[in-house]
């Protein structure tokens, strides 16, 4: 593996940092791309892996996007497995929330997608490599509270799916990646009504996968060429499998989880 390129978005926390992590102990050249380019030095020195380039970058931001991408082809001039992770949370219902928080997660989680795919995907034809995009459970069943989140994992999903489906005679292998609950920062920097951040997660992240158990499922799924992995069994597998047969049941329990949480914005 020590010609193959990765590039993660939202390398600097969580999931992203995970499979860093992960991607750096199977012998992988690395991209990390994140807004906080001194978490990525810091993850640099702790990976200790001279075959890393760390670049700075909003996925908000075409030209940011476009940049990360030929920053990656001057260094390591291929990319084998592009992973757009990048992504942010929100809490609050659409009756209260400001609209430029839904603008917000589309512009991260659905167009940062966009903006990267489109960018690298000439050097994963040539590779046959994988374009994979981490959603969430969110990207299949509504999420209270979560609109423009929910909104924005769906549209990633319907983009990946479709982008699969022009590529079935290319080579190119696509993965929609969807953990549940996970221990990470999301839910803490997750933008409240006014569009402030959350700063306190409002849910026990003891109890959640980690976020090294889902870098693992992630990378063994790239590594098979799955198409969707869906994590945990409850709230991801389970929770998929019953909204298409009983609607109803779900978003009753849906409604009961967010609603239990301190000082929930649900009535």
């Amino acid at each position: 593996m020590q010609n193959k390129v990765v590039v993660i978005t939202g390398a600097s926390s969580g999931i992203g940092k995970a499979l860093a992590e992960k991607y750096a102990a199977e012998g992988w050249n690395l991209v990390l791309a994140a807004r906080r380019i001194d978490r990525l030095h810091a993850l640099e020195k702790k990976l200790d892996n001279r075959n890393i380039l760390s670049v700075q970058t909003d996925v908000t931001r075409i030209e940011d996007c476009k940049s990360l991408i030929e920053k990656t082809i001057g260094k390591f001039g291929r990319i084998d497995v592009l992973i757009n992770n990048a992504g942010i949370s929100m809490r609050a219902i659409f009756e209260e929330v400001d609209l430029s928080v839904l603008h917000k997660m589309m512009d991260v989680n659905y167009w940062g997608t966009v903006y990267c795919t489109k960018f690298a995907l000439p050097y994963l034809l040539e590779s046959k490599g994988s374009l994979v995009g981490v959603i969430s459970v969110g990207g299949y069943v509504g999420l209270p509270g979560r609109t423009g989140y929910s909104a924005s994992k769906f549209a990633v999903r319907g983009f990946l799916d479709t982008v699969r489906t022009e590529n079935l005679k290319t080579g190119l292998h696509v993965l929609v990646a969807a953990p549940g609950f996970t221990a990470s920062e999301i839910r803490k920097s997750a933008l409240t009504a006014n569009g402030t951040q959350q700063g306190e997660t409002p849910r026990n992240e003891n109890k959640m996968m980690s976020a090294e158990e889902a870098a693992q499922h992630i990378y063994n799924a790239v590594k098979k060429r799955k198409r969707k992995i869906i994590l945990t069994f409850v709230e991801g597998k389970a929770t998929v499998f019953l909204s298409k047969i009983w609607a109803k049941l779900v978003e009753n329990a849906m409604y009961k989880i967010f609603a239990s949480e301190p000082d929930s914005p649900l009535r």
